[in-house]
């Protein structure tokens, strides 16, 4: 049997592609659990300092597999707790994704609906194919996607996520750069080329201070501003305070490339 997630790491970046094109990738069980021990192994390695997150075949994700969902369903006395159990477990990979230390870059093609948009979301960066589809259509047989929004209301303005919440309906690649769900839209055949291209520009720069920001990014958003500042201000004091910084800031006013350890 294929891995449900392929692994290759080249420069610094890791490459984690969903391997279960038969399906759009969806996220079943095994998916999930895929998913899961991949992030846990990568938030421990320090020669990775950026992930790009794909998908095989012609669709990046396609959400939950509702036949799963079905089978779970129709379990005696266990359906509330087989979708309890798998929202839980579903929130958990999506919230690993920004606790990473490492960028994650989502590399999107075909489609992104329901909880596979939902995993764009919940990415840092995104660079999606030109004729890519992005939506949230629970609401088209019944299931209003309530977890998905909790990704997307955090990427893009509250009426246009209301809006496809309540409508079902699919944006294209270049409204969902124009709202801030993807970062850069690109021809389908350059695709891998330029989130590559964009994981190896960020895999250039210091890791640590890479880290040290991700880390500030999310923790400040859920602040004040007052706090907010504060916050980024200490983490600026540690920053500055590095070998490399140093040595960094050296280099570019003597107009050299830094010696980083």
């Amino acid at each position: 049997m294929p891995e449900l997630i392929e692994r290759s790491v080249a420069g610094g970046v890791a490459r984690l592609v969903m391997n279960s094109p038969a399906n759009y990738n969806a996220l079943s069980d095994a998916m999930l659990a895929a998913l899961r021990a991949a992030f846990t192994e990568l938030a421990d390695d320090r020669a990775v300092r950026v992930v790009v997150l794909a998908g095989a075949g012609k669709a990046f994700c396609a959400g939950h597999d509702l036949k799963e969902m079905q089978a779970g369903r129709t379990a005696p006395d266990k359906g509330r707790a087989y979708f309890a159990d798998l929202f839980a477990r579903c929130a958990e990979v999506m919230q690993m994704i920004p606790a990473l230390p490492q960028p994650v870059i989502a590399e999107v093609q075909g489609i992104a609906t329901a909880a596979g948009c939902q995993l764009v979301a919940s990415c840092d960066m995104a660079v999606a194919a030109a004729g890519t589809r992005f939506g949230v259509n629970g609401v088209n047989i019944g299931l209003f996607c309530s977890t998905p929004m909790v990704a997307l209301t955090r990427n893009v303005p509250r009426k246009a996520a209301f809006e496809m919440l309540t409508t079902g309906e699919f944006i294209d690649a270049a409204r969902a750069r124009d709202l801030g769900l993807v970062n850069r839209v690109v021809a389908p055949e350059a695709l891998r080329a330029e989130t590559a291209a964009l994981a190896s520009l960020i895999a250039s720069k210091l890791g640590a201070a890479v880290k040290i920001g991700k880390r500030a990014f999310y923790e400040q958003i859920e602040m004040g501003l007052a706090g907010a500042y504060e916050h980024a201000a200490a983490v600026m004091v540690e920053n500055m305070l590095w070998r490399d910084t140093n040595e960094g800031i050296a280099a570019f006013l003597e107009k050299r490339k830094p010696d980083w350890a």
